[in-house]
């Protein structure tokens, strides 16, 4: 390999090397020209690198790598500008490393890495300042020497020697790289500077960055001061109170601060806080014993350190994961509803198998009265937990959930923190009810801070506004309970599994009334079981006659009247045969006059009436929809308080009607002399949704063609102009109203199919279940009379179930 020779002038001395040295990465720092710097070397390729050298003329190329956490730099790993650098002195140390000293002489810049077996080495040349001496390089020197002056005085971190080694600098090169080498910035920026093309933009950017770092240098020293300040003011107030207490304890006075503060220390000791908020306690409880009592900041800390040492974090009780307890006592607390309880027996047997509660958030389902919240406290009980219950219904503050911050006043912790207060242990049964009763405004959405509370990959660092640290929910099993599974948001119910709880059956309800509602009526008024006997005939016809809900909470209401009622009887004539019956017949004198009939369906067959099935959050019902046809200019006029969903439906149906108008032999223009007037009845009560459109386009057939609809056939789906019929949903709830109605035969959507399954067996046995694809099906099924096949006109009269006949309707051929 061919060498040249270099040669660079240092303080009017002529050097001369060869073009290619070895080379020294340097981590972390860059050397200037005229820098003499101490260095430790231990990497093998370095110190073959520096052995090299020391065998010629000691000089090496110095050379800071881009990257310094990089243990094998190659030549891409270095910056292609550095120093040409002469070693003056070499030490070995015992564990092999090498400590020099070495002499920065002259900027170079690599013009080529070569290869190397042992270290690395470069081509190179040499980057001298060619600057003439000038007026505007004469004044930036002088400004920057005064800022490097300035920028001495200020950091503590620099000798006060370099003030005399600066001002004996001639050089105006030598004092630009001197200031560069002292200069406490980031290395990116000293690379920089040495990379700088000229004198004059060197000594530039030097007058930048001493400018930079000495408005931070002021800030800190400002801060500094304000500490200080602090400190003595705190320091002076320390003493201050310790003087004020060894004056009350030489006057025989009580210090009922200073105890208190020990106190609260005591209970922090006593309490065994995590690491954080012991943190935070102490520096609180430090906080108040500077205090004055009577400021009401102090009030505000006081405060806040019950909060704080009055919640559980360690305490808890021992789970019982007894599956064949958690059966019994479900068993015990409630009749019916096996598919939840199974569901709640397979939660607690994986709780069991697993050891820790890593699962869905329950979420039960249901009309008001069927047992959402009992089933939460037979858990509870089940487990041998401690029960918190709170509602959520109305909530429409965050605050609600994550609490006050502290800077109001009063500010309290949120239900969460509040609820875990009242439970005392850290892994109770929180009973969340009616979480789809929350709404949002101007201040915050509570279902979205719920989300964090419920999803179990993050409420372990739930943050109460309040507390301002970290709490662990994740020991916590959380219940939650709801009305209408449409109004919980989104992505809270993607937390948590639902459980659907339908309304209970007359005999289901018969039983409940039977084993828990009557003996508690009996205990809360006192009494005897032998004294007020009730037989299974009367709960039948209280059922049917005095109570329509898809719970229980109305029959117990009932049940306690009877008891009051009794009750009384027994307070004015102690000496009454006992036991005092009651029978069907007697509930009249107890309960006044039935408020329902016997049943919600018509006498007989009726043209224009057919028997919709609605869903609502107390349950099924039955939607009678009536359509009457009067002379007109062809309007469809809707009443009954319906939505827009369910308007719709009603002109798909008409739509229907009048696209099957040849099938169904009715006038092609039958709509244009005729006003339809659909109307359902009870209209104050809101009705929605398009599960009715299957029994409008039925009742509209009828009154068209004048066949009457079967009283016993009840009907839901959606239809399509096409006359599909769609699935819809409340399958269970629906058929559940319509069996209690004494309907015979129920109409479903095909699709819905699959909810066979989940319908009670007493249900399936007693109702017929038809599954219909079209509107052609439903239309055999529920009309009393055949529609006529195309053809021939149809005779005046036709038959009906009763033997009579009637006219055939006017709209027909």
């Amino acid at each position: 390999m061919t060498y040249r020779t270099i040669s660079f002038i240092k303080d009017d001395e002529v050097y001369r090397t060869a073009d290619v040295l070895p080379v020294l990465p340097l981590r972390d720092v860059v050397v200037f020209p005229y820098m003499v710097i101490p260095l430790m070397v231990g990497r093998p390729s370095s110190v073959a690198g520096i052995e090299t050298a020391m065998l010629g003329d000691r000089l090496i190329i110095l050379l800071a790598q881009i990257d310094g956490e990089n243990e094998e730099p190659s030549g891409s790993d270095l910056y292609r500008v550095g120093v040409i650098a002469r070693i003056l002195q070499t030490v070995r140390l015992p564990d092999g490393t090498l400590k020099i000293l070495v002499e920065g002489m002259e900027k170079v810049r690599v013009k080529r890495h070569l290869p190397a077996r042992d270290y690395l080495r470069v081509r190179f040349e040499t980057l001298p300042f060619h600057a003439a001496g000038s007026k505007e390089l004469e004044a930036l020197s002088r400004r920057a020497l005064r800022l490097f002056e300035e920028y001495v005085r200020l950091n503590p971190r620099l000798p006060d020697e370099l003030l005399t080694a600066t001002a004996n600098i001639d050089s105006p090169l030598r004092l630009g790289y001197m200031m560069a080498g002292h200069l406490l910035i980031r290395m990116s920026d000293k690379q920089s500077l040495l990379e700088s093309t000229g004198l004059y933009r060197h000594l530039e950017l030097v007058c930048q960055y001493l400018s930079a770092e000495m408005e931070i240098l002021r800030l800190e020293r400002k801060i500094d001061d304000n500490v200080k300040k602090q400190i003595l003011k705190n320091q002076r107030e320390f003493y201050l109170q310790e003087q004020l207490k060894a004056i009350h304890r030489e006057l025989g006075q009580d210090d009922d601060s200073y105890d208190e503060i020990e106190e609260l220390r005591a209970q922090a000791a006593k309490k065994k806080l995590p690491a954080e908020v012991c943190r935070k306690a102490e520096k609180e409880i430090s906080k108040l014993s500077r205090m004055s009592m009577m400021s009401p900041e102090a009030t505000v800390v006081r405060n806040y350190l019950d909060w704080l040492l009055s919640l559980p974090w360690k305490e808890n009780t021992r789970d019982r994961l007894s599956v064949d307890t958690v059966a019994r006592i479900l068993d015990e607390d409630h009749y019916g509803l096996e598919k939840v309880k199974e569901r709640i027996v397979e939660f607690i047997a994986v709780l069991k198998l697993v050891g820790e509660l890593k699962g869905p958030i329950l979420c039960f389902v249901g009309p008001p009265g069927v047992g959402k919240t009992s089933l939460g406290k037979s858990i509870a009980r089940a487990l041998g937990r401690r029960l918190v219950r709170l509602s959520l219904g109305g909530v429409r503050d965050e605050a609600e959930i994550r609490g006050h911050r502290r800077t109001y006043i009063g500010a309290l912790p949120g239900k969460i923190i509040q609820a875990m207060k009242r439970a005392g242990v850290i892994n109770p049964v929180i009973l969340i009810d009616e979480v789809d009763k929350m709404s949002s405004d101007f201040r915050g959405d509570p279902s979205s801070a719920l989300l964090e509370v419920l999803d179990p990959e993050q409420n372990n660092q739930f943050v109460d506004h309040y507390i301002e640290v970290d709490y662990d929910l994740s020991k916590v099993m959380f219940i939650t309970t709801a009305n209408f599974i449409q109004m919980i948001p989104e992505p809270l119910k993607d937390r948590m599994e639902i459980i659907l709880l339908p309304g209970y059956l007359l005999s289901e309800k018969r039983e409940i009334a039977r084993r828990f509602l009557w003996p508690k009526q009996l205990k809360e008024h006192g009494l005897e079981p032998g004294h007020l006997v009730i037989t299974d005939e009367a709960i039948n016809a209280m059922i049917e006659r005095y109570t329509r809900e898809a719970g229980v909470r109305s029959l117990e209401r009932q049940l306690g009247s009877i008891c009051r009622k009794a009750a009384r009887k027994f307070a004015v004539r102690r000496k009454r045969k006992l036991p005092l019956r009651i029978t069907p017949s007697r509930l009249q004198a107890y309960l006044g006059v039935p408020k329902y009939l016997d049943t919600e369906l018509e006498s007989g067959d009726r043209v224009g009436l057919a028997s919709g099935l609605a869903w609502t959050g107390a349950g099924g019902s039955i939607l009678g929809i009536e359509v009457a046809p009067v002379a007109g200019k062809g309007r469809l006029t809707l009443t009954g308080k319906l939505g827009d969903v369910m308007k719709e439906s009603a002109e798909a149906a008409l739509t229907y009607v009048r696209s099957r108008s040849d099938e169904l032999e009715l006038k092609e223009d039958f709509y244009r002399k005729i006003d339809l007037h659909v109307h359902v009845p009870e209209g104050a009560t809101p009705k929605d949704g398009p599960s009715a459109g299957v029994a409008i386009a039925t009742a509209m057939v009828s009154a068209l063609t004048g066949i009457p609809v079967r009283r016993n056939v009840a009907m839901t789906g959606e239809i399509t102009l096409r006359g599909r019929v769609l699935g819809v949903g409340g399958l269970n709830e629906k058929s559940v109203a319509a069996l209690r109605a004494g309907v015979e035969t129920v109409i479903w959507p095909r699709q819905n199919e699959k909810d066979l399954a989940d319908l009670p067996h007493e249900v399936r046995e007693e109702l017929k279940i038809r599954l219909v694809d079209s509107m052609d099906e439903v239309l055999e099924i529920a009309l009393a009379g055949r529609l006529p096949a195309p053809g021939p006109l149809t005779p005046a009269f036709v038959p009906v179930d009763s033997g009579r006949t009637k006219p055939v309707s006017p709209y027909r051929h």
